[in-house]
């Protein structure tokens, strides 16, 4: 059996039942062959294993009534109820296709509306203390959120060969999610620590025991402990908003966060208070 991208021997789960296990184990090496990126594999075999534990049919049994009937009875915030119906229609699918199953049970799942925009800056004296009283390394990771806009397991695996010398300045191809690589302009100063932090990783910005680099759980952890009680992410949030006040540009702003729609990068903008007012006065 190959390695799970979660483990099957989590002492806090229910066991997964025995008719379930076989098909859980083709998706995963279905995602594998796929290429899906590990966090999202993660992400995908937890809620369908979750559903496998909870749903108290075999998958024979199962089909649109008892599907509803569970995730009705979930206590899921919007998003996270997005997410696992995401999953569990892949899985579905994937079911019926491998012939698991003749009926796809997820294929009547109501659809989910995304939330409205909630914004999550940063204030910014909490960052700023907590750059202040960083060490080089962690420095470093809360820069690339807070000025560059990545994302921890993009920060993860910042290393030597991604960094692009051209006309302007120093470029980053940073690996996003989904597999997508973009291309991050980084700031002088930015990019001179990059540098120096690859010089001193044998090639990685940040070593660890993950093939070479920090995992993206652990550069989260070490930023959540200078900013709690707020998140790295929320760095990120900080760097949408400010670049959006200086220039304005939301499809330049897309680009450099990696989101394949505006509207999810409208989630990262907070407006000043006073920015509805500013904006109907200018048009009066």
């Amino acid at each position: 059996m190959t390695k799970s991208a979660i483990s099957w021997d989590d002492k806090r789960a229910k066991p997964i039942p025995a008719a379930w296990v076989a098909p859980l184990k083709a998706w995963e090496e279905h995602l594998q062959a796929g290429g899906t990126p590990p966090a999202t594999m993660r992400t995908r075999l937890d809620h369908a294993r979750r559903m496998a534990r909870t749903l108290g049919v075999s998958p024979d049994e199962a089909d649109t009534n008892a599907l509803v009937t569970w995730v009705a009875g979930q206590r899921w915030q919007r998003e996270t109820r997005r997410s696992v119906y995401t999953s569990i229609r892949a899985f579905w699918a994937f079911m019926v296709q491998a012939g698991y199953t003749a009926t796809d049970a997820a294929a009547s799942l109501p659809l989910v509306r995304p939330a409205e925009p909630s914004p999550r800056c940063l204030p910014e004296q909490a960052y700023q203390d907590a750059v202040a009283h960083a060490d080089d390394r962690l420095r470093l990771i809360l820069r690339l959120a807070g000025e560059q806009g990545l994302r921890r397991g993009e920060i993860a695996l910042v290393h030597a060969n991604d960094l692009v010398d051209d006309l302007a300045g120093v470029t980053l191809i940073v690996h996003g999610k989904g597999a997508k690589d973009r291309p991050v302009p980084l700031s002088d100063d930015v990019a001179r620590l990059v540098s120096e932090a690859v010089k001193a990783g044998g090639g990685w910005a940040f070593p660890g025991q993950q093939d070479g680099h920090l995992s993206p759980e652990h550069v989260g952890v070490l930023a959540s402990r200078a900013l709690t009680p707020y998140s790295l992410h929320q760095c990120r949030h900080r760097f949408g908003t400010r670049a959006y006040l200086a220039t304005n540009n939301l499809y330049a702003l897309q680009r450099l966060l990696g989101h394949t729609s505006p509207v999810t990068t409208e989630r990262y903008v907070t407006l000043p208070a006073d920015a509805l007012r500013a904006t109907m006065l200018a048009a009066a």
